[in-house]
């Protein structure tokens, strides 16, 4: 038995990051709960509508609903009639992820799980009537994919965070009554791989018992050696304390952090809950999600890729063929993400885009457009007599010589021709350079 960590920073800063977590490197982020019913805007509709009294929202409820309907209202029409938790699993291990986070409760308040804290406010009593945290949980645990949580710390409209709130945070029955149980029973009923915590911004990490949290997450709860958790603990935590660190949404770093991150990102640019209106043209393509996937990994982060499932529990077809489509790129170019680590130089500055990731003596180098001539140019890599070079998903290895300057030039194998340049990258693996 190792010494115990203390409910304070210093001592939970200290725990290694469970080893499952940096290999994974792919994610699939699911936000889904009553905001999927009037699916307009964002999943942050009910503070749009009532907290800042937004005049399209307002507009919005007019047009649709009856005249004074209340949010609590649309709960009885989250009806997750079309769910099927086995075929969300199957879809997300065919996209190539390697664990999945799924929203048990939303800044709305609304819980995916029979909480006996949230009475009438859960998927259980009402909406559903099924345990969705539950359900899923099953399913990715029969096809192998790790489980992670969202849960969000504060809601927007509980009273009792309200009172809290009015006393500049010096009283804790929210925290007490509410969040503590729901975490606690979260973590002892689903043993989760993963917590990603949010909706801390408000209040400081004393208001929320974070520390304490963690110390019994880490020393004495059923996951204390597998659980990983991100940096949402309290204002000001955020990028320095915690698990691994989200910064911000879509974070985007310039250069290789010090710390094991993550970049979330959605499929939908405009929100991370379905939207009922949502066009193409905002839907993420093929081309910048393997471009963000690649960057993230190559300076490295886990990439958490998100899709909001309509109140019904259907993930859209589009979303579902963008899933598949980086699913097929990972078939042939897993081996240069998967298990990877950034390499001493984590991208080529020249007119192509190359990204690096390594895998011991492995070096990878991920170019995103063919280039022109089909003549692979790298800079960085310092070749020997014995380098070999392979294309990821081409059989036989390729030409290459030595650059005059330095580094060397990779002879492509030749692409049919076409109008368009061939789309989505492809994967060198130099074996036997510096």
């Amino acid at each position: 038995m190792g010494s115990r960590y203390r409910p304070d920073w210093a001592s939970l800063d200290a725990r290694p990051l469970p080893a499952w977590y940096d290999r994974a490197k792919v994610g699939v982020f699911v936000h889904w709960g009553v905001f999927s019913v009037p699916a307009w805007g964002s999943e942050w509709f009910w503070w749009h509508w009532q907290g800042q009294h937004d005049a399209a929202c307002e507009r919005f409820v007019r047009r649709r609903f009856p005249p004074g309907t209340s949010y609590a209202e649309f709960a009885p029409h989250f009806t997750a009639y079309d769910f099927q938790p086995r075929q969300w699993a199957q879809l997300f291990q065919r996209a190539g992820a390697r664990y999945v986070v799924l929203t048990t409760k939303h800044h709305e308040g609304f819980t995916n799980w029979g909480s006996p804290v949230s009475w009438n406010w859960n998927s259980v009593d009402t909406g559903p009537h099924r345990d969705l945290v539950g359900e899923l949980g099953e399913a990715l645990r029969e096809s192998n994919l790790r489980y992670g949580l969202y849960y969000s710390l504060m809601e927007w409209f509980n009273p009792l965070y309200l009172a809290d709130k009015q006393n500049d945070f010096k009283t804790q029955s929210f925290v007490l009554k509410k969040m503590m149980p729901e975490l606690y029973d979260l973590v002892l009923k689903y043993k989760p791989d993963l917590i990603w915590s949010d909706g801390d911004w408000e209040a400081p990490d004393c208001y929320w018992n974070s520390t304490s949290f963690l110390a019994w997450l880490y020393n004495d709860s059923p996951v204390k050696d597998t659980v990983v958790v991100n940096d949402r603990w309290g204002r000001g935590c955020s990028c320095h304390h915690g698990g691994f660190y989200n910064c911000a949404d879509k974070y985007r770093p310039g250069s290789l952090p010090e710390h094991k991150w993550e970049m979330c990102s959605s499929l939908d640019s405009h929100s991370w809950g379905y939207r009922s209106n949502m066009n193409l043209a905002e839907v993420m393509d093929e081309m910048s999600m393997i471009e963000e996937l690649v960057q993230t990994v190559s300076l490295g982060g886990n990439y958490l890729l998100n899709v909001g499932p309509t109140k019904e529990g259907v993930i859209v077809p589009i979303f579902q063929e963008r899933l598949l489509a980086l699913g097929r790129w990972l078939d042939t170019n897993g081996e240069a993400i998967y298990e990877t680590q950034p390499w001493r130089v984590q991208m080529e500055n020249t007119t192509d885009t190359v990204w690096y990731t390594s895998k011991g003596p492995v070096v990878f180098a991920i170019f995103l457009l063919w280039p022109r001539d089909s003549v692979l140019c790298l800079s960085s890599p310092i070749p020997s007599p014995g380098t070999q070079v392979t294309l990821l998903g081409f059989a036989g290895t390729l030409q290459w010589q030595q650059h005059p300057g330095k580094g060397m030039l990779i002879t492509l194998p030749y692409m049919l021709p076409s109008p368009l340049p061939p789309q989505s990258g492809w994967a060198v693996k130099l074996e036997g350079v510096e």
